[in-house]
């Protein structure tokens, strides 16, 4: 059956070396036969460059950041759903996924449907629980610990604590350092952009591998795409990748999911030691912005998403089309600065068509 329904979807940014899922997942939408509705584009700086492509989204708009108490923010996505008569929202930023959850009861009352994880999902994949979550599994999980002070770097080795290590920002930013020095300027560098708290993670050593999924709140899994990093960014992101599978992962990740009972899009990062381990990194509750790959090898997720909320029992083998790559380019949007006035002043690109 054709979806002909409208939907918002949030993380349009398009920076090269780091950019928001957002635009993928439109992507995927809008090029499956499977959906025939309208895209509506949400970003949370005028400079987003999503809600300008008029390929891919029919509307754009600014909202406020979220948070629990956000009034802003609430009556925001009320206005626009008044203007849109949005039918589901996805969420694809790490940031926001706490405060939109806080919202669910507001989503439902208003009609707009929504895939998100529970708040418990959601701590249960924080950073500094990962070890909890993998206990005795088929994945390994490097040690890590909560810090608030740069001073842990300047004696850390003493406690245990060898370089390099990985310094990493509570929702974003992740920095390998290889000394005493390095590990403050990135402890400074992420409290400023992300505060606190700052997480030290051992480094592991190996190939990185990327996983997204679905999860249907139960422990099955709707969906899943493996992908072997090829190039990666000055931020450590995936600028190209290759399509994979790993029975072994397969079964390592299943196990994750399962326990977490997770439910709706994930992102699990993984590194494989030379020993053929694999060590859990990272687990991000939403599409990666590589997901367009999972519409390449033949299982659009963000598709299967949209079955999800609509009721359909879905489970699907991962995927086992292997040797399909991603090379991820930048491009420039020529933007009236007509338009992009009425996003800054405004808040809306209203019609894109």
């Amino acid at each position: 059956m054709t979806m002909n329904i409208t939907v918002a979807i949030t993380g349009m940014n398009s920076q090269p070396d780091n950019p928001g899922p957002g635009m993928a997942v439109a992507r995927c939408l809008k090029e499956s036969p499977e959906f025939n509705g309208r895209i509506i584009g949400l970003g949370y700086d005028a400079l987003d460059a999503g809600i300008y492509h008029n390929d891919l989204c029919d509307a754009g708009y600014l909202l406020p950041y979220p948070s629990s108490e956000s009034f802003e923010h609430v009556e925001r996505i009320k206005a626009i759903h008044e203007k849109e008569k949005i039918d589901v929202l996805i969420p694809c930023l790490d940031s926001e996924l706490a405060g939109m959850i806080n919202l669910v009861p507001m989503f439902e009352t208003l009609g707009i449907k929504t895939c998100l994880p529970s708040f418990e999902q959601l701590t249960k994949r924080n950073k500094d629980r990962l070890s909890q979550l993998v206990g005795e599994g088929k994945m390994a999980c490097p040690e890590s610990i909560n810090i608030s002070s740069a001073q842990f770097f300047k004696d850390c080795e003493t406690k245990g604590w060898k370089y390099p290590l990985v310094v990493k920002g509570v929702f974003y930013d992740a920095k390998i350092v290889h000394t005493p020095a390095q590990g403050v300027a990135a402890f400074r560098s992420i409290t400023a952009q992300w505060g606190f708290p700052v997480i030290v993670q051992k480094f592991v050593a190996g190939e990185e591998y990327n996983v997204a999924a679905l999860g249907d709140g139960k422990g099955n899994v709707a969906g899943m795409v493996m992908m072997k990093k090829m190039s990666l960014t000055e931020k450590g992101k995936a600028s190209a990748g290759v399509s994979m599978y790993d029975e072994g992962l397969y079964q390592a990740c299943l196990e994750v999911i399962n326990e977490l009972r997770w439910k709706g899009p994930l992102e699990i990062e993984v590194m494989r030691d030379k020993q053929g381990q694999y060590h859990l990194i990272e687990i991000n509750p939403r599409f990666p912005a590589w997901v367009y790959l999972t519409e390449g090898v033949g299982q659009n997720l963000p598709v299967k998403l949209l079955k999800l909320i609509a009721g359909e029992s879905i489970s699907e083998p991962p995927s086992k089309n292997t040797g399909v790559m991603f090379i991820r380019h930048a491009t420039e949007s020529i933007v009236p600065i007509s338009v992009f006035e009425s996003v800054a002043i405004e808040g809306g690109t209203l019609s894109l068509g």
